[in-house]
C-alpha cells in the first residue's frame, strides 16, 4: 500500500538491460492469424501471493527472456557498479528470484497472475510508487511527477508466454490490476506503454503494454515518456 516501507534495494545489483534477449515477438500479421483461429480463452486472475508464489516460478521458468529478471527491475531504484554485478544470466536469475520472493512474503510485491485451464501464462506488475521506485529516477520524470498527497500507483511490467500473445492476456491482467488497486484505496494510476517498437526484441523497453490497451482502460497520455533507437514511450494516467 502507498506509504508502506518496504526493504532498500538500492545496495543490490541491478537487473541486466534486457535489450536483446531470445524471445522475440510474433510478428503482427502471424500473431493476427493465430488469434482468428479460434476463440479467445475465459481466463482467470489471481494476485501474487505465498500461496501463489509457485505459479509465478513456473510463468518465470519457460526459458523467455524475463526469467533472469523475475520482474525485479523496478523494484531496484537505480543501476549499480558493475564490481556489484553478477556474471553471468544464470546467477542473476537465481539472486532475483531470491529477493522477489523475499518481497512477496513481506507484502511489498504485487502483481497478477493470469490463467488458462489452471496454468499461468501471463503476469502484470503493479504496485505503489515506493514498492517501484525506479521511475522515480529517470531524469525525463523529474519534470512530470504528480503533485498532492493522492496514492500514486505504477502498473510497470507485462509478461505473456508466446502462445497467448495477442489473445487478451495483458488486457486481462491490467483489468484485474486495476480492479486490485481499487479494493486498496485506489488513488492515481501510472502506466508506460510503448508507442513505437522496430527491434521486437525482449527487453525492459518491450515489457509496458501498449498505448491501445490502455486507452481502452480509460487512460489518457500524458507527456512522451523517452525514446532508444528502437522504441519510443508515453506517460499514461487514470485515476480509480
Amino acid at each position: 500500500m502507498p506509504g508502506k516501507t518496504c526493504p532498500n534495494l538500492s545496495r543490490e545489483p541491478a537487473a541486466s538491460v534486457l535489450r536483446f534477449a531470445p524471445a522475440v515477438a510474433l510478428r503482427y500479421g502471424e500473431a493476427l492469424r493465430a488469434s482468428m483461429a479460434s476463440p479467445l480463452p475465459a481466463y482467470t486472475t489471481k494476485e501474487l501471493s505465498k500461496k501463489t508464489w509457485p505459479d509465478f516460478v513456473s510463468l518465470f521458468s519457460q526459458g523467455s527472456g524475463w526469467d533472469f529478471c523475475q520482474c525485479m527491475h523496478f523494484h531496484r531504484p537505480c543501476s549499480l557498479p558493475r564490481n556489484q554485478w553478477l556474471r553471468t544470466r544464470a546467477e542473476r536469475g537465481v539472486r532475483n528470484r531470491r529477493q522477489k520472493r523475499a518481497l512477496v512474503e513481506q507484502g511489498c510485491a504485487h502483481g497478477i497472475l493470469v490463467y488458462d485451464k489452471g496454468e499461468a501464462v501471463g503476469w502484470c506488475q503493479y504496485g505503489p510508487r515506493e514498492e517501484l521506485p525506479r521511475i522515480d529516477n529517470k531524469r525525463i520524470y523529474r519534470g512530470l511527477a504528480p503533485e498532492g498527497a493522492v496514492p500514486l500507483w505504477r502498473i510497470t511490467c507485462f509478461a505473456v508466454l508466446k502462445p497467448y500473445r495477442r489473445r487478451g492476456v495483458a488486457s486481462a491482467a491490467l483489468q484485474a490490476a486495476l480492479e486490485a488497486i481499487r479494493n486498496k484505496g485506489g488513488g492515481l494510476v501510472e502506466a508506460y506503454p510503448i508507442t513505437r517498437w522496430e527491434s521486437y526484441a525482449f527487453g525492459n523497453e518491450s515489457t509496458h503494454g501498449t498505448v491501445s490497451m490502455f486507452r481502452k482502460a480509460g487512460f489518457k497520455e500524458v507527456a512522451p515518456f523517452g525514446k532508444t533507437r528502437f522504441s519510443s514511450h508515453v506517460l499514461m494516467r487514470k485515476t480509480v
